[in-house]
């Protein structure tokens, strides 16, 4: 039987869809340098860092730039995001969320955020979440990006659990990984066809209780030791 103690959420696309701007971001900055900028492109970004990002950008247009250059268009399609978050409102929090975060702590389970955004605390606060989390690891605070589990592991270490009792809900393949790879139960919030590595998959948290989900949990880990 699984012991939770803890879980820890990815912030973009899983508490907010933040993705719609980072992506209105990220074209205008390749649109600029000559570069076109898909949807699909976009998804591949999800959970990867900002200068990260841009390298993958970069590399797809073909263009080379020196590191501080690089930095400078880092800062500027920060600042074209930022004043898109900045407008936010508690309305754009995805269906379900506020439930299951409240459900959560009903039952004494601590609450994390783990996420490659170095805006998690001015979104947290602006959609008016900040008070849910007891532990929040963002870009700021971790040296290695997803899929590398530092952000999740120091997520489990700040809230004095250990990663076997701590679950993830993820939308990025990558952070399926990360969570894998830092010995956590990892749940994916999404696309079964994306995230099919991962321990158990959900669409939302439409309706989403905290008790049926461990007991599918329990009955996967389960069948997966026998």
């Amino acid at each position: 039987m699984l012991n939770i103690k803890a879980c820890i959420f990815d912030l973009d696309g899983v508490i907010v869809d933040t993705a719609k701007y980072h992506f209105v971001a990220w074209r205008r900055l390749a649109n600029e340098l000559g570069i076109d900028f898909t949807e699909r492109e976009n998804e591949k970004l999800k959970g990867v860092s900002r200068i990260k990002s841009l390298e993958l950008i970069l590399k797809w247009g073909g263009v080379e730039i020196d590191k501080n250059r690089k930095k400078e268009l880092t800062d500027r399609k920060n600042a074209w995001y930022l004043e898109h978050i900045a407008k936010m409102t508690p309305n754009e929090i995805l269906p379900g969320v506020i439930p299951f975060l409240k459900s959560l702590q009903e039952r004494g389970i601590k609450v994390g955020l783990g996420s490659a955004s170095k805006n998690a605390v001015p979104i947290l606060r602006q959609i008016g979440l900040l008070e849910h989390f007891g532990s929040i690891m963002d870009g700021t605070k971790v040296v290695n990006g997803k899929p590398h589990p530092e952000v999740f592991l120091k997520g489990c270490s700040e809230l004095n659990v250990l990663p076997a009792q701590c679950i993830v809900f993820e939308d990025a393949e990558k952070g399926i990984t990360a969570a894998l790879d830092g010995g956590m139960i990892a749940v994916g919030v999404g696309s079964e066809s994306v995230l099919g590595h991962a321990h158990f998959v959900i669409p939302d948290f439409k309706n989403m209780e905290f008790d049926v989900l461990l007991e599918i949990l329990n009955e996967k880990m389960l069948s997966i030791r026998n």
